[in-house]
């Protein structure tokens, strides 16, 4: 799978290190500065920690925009801690699973799977058990939106290089999408849409095992 279509598919992970960046590009993306946060931008990024730490079951869709303004949509799936569920509505034919440990992408049309560590994808941000944005990322800009709020954050330990911006509402606070923008600047932007807590989702949501017959496979 190209890195193109890998950041259409997962939407969450276009901050992975592109194959065949030069050491030059690498190091020109330095360690990323905290911002001097005022005692209201500080009291927004507590609002968002707690309300993404109480975040167990949810259910939403979600529509997604590349860089090239192609739009996809799906189903979204979230059981924290750990996993996540995007099922691209057909045409895509595309689906993207985290288990708690890798984020697995399968495309049905290219039949190609792949598997992603997640601890290198700004999806991790959202499902680790103990959500801490004063830790293991840098927070570089919180802003205001005209219905909410907006968190930028960085991976303190460029394991995953790129930034992620997270976008909540006020009232009641709400996780409305996020965009991730990569090395080379190109952005994936994902909206949910009646999104909420949910229960009894189906455990095997979060399982994708590459479906491909074992002699198909490369």
């Amino acid at each position: 799978m190209t890195t193109r279509r890998f950041l259409i598919a997962a939407g969450m992970a276009a901050v992975l290190a592109p194959a065949g960046i030069p050491s030059g590009a690498l190091a020109q993306n330095a360690a990323p500065v905290p911002a001097p946060l005022t005692a209201g931008q500080k009291a927004l990024l507590d609002k968002a920690t707690a309300y993404v730490q109480g975040l167990g079951s949810a259910k939403g869709r979600f529509v997604q925009t590349d860089q090239r303004g192609t739009r996809t949509q799906g189903t979204f799936y979230l059981q924290r801690p750990g996993k996540a569920r995007f099922a691209y509505d057909p045409p895509a034919g595309l689906l993207v699973v985290s288990n708690g440990n890798n984020v697995n992408i399968f495309d049905s049309r290219l039949k190609t799977y792949e598997s992603y560590p997640l601890s290198k994808t700004p999806l991790n941000l959202l499902l680790a058990r103990e959500v801490r944005l004063d830790r293991g990322v840098v927070i570089t800009d919180v802003r205001p939106l005209a219905d909410g709020f907006t968190i930028v954050a960085q991976d303190a330990k460029r394991q995953a290089l790129g930034k992620i911006s997270l976008d909540f509402s006020n009232s009641p606070v709400g996780l409305m999408g996020w965009t991730v923008t990569d090395i080379k600047g190109g952005q994936i932007r994902v909206r949910l849409t009646d999104f909420g807590e949910t229960s009894g989702l189906d455990p095997k949501l979060f399982v994708l095992t590459d479906p491909r017959p074992k002699t198909g496979r490369p």
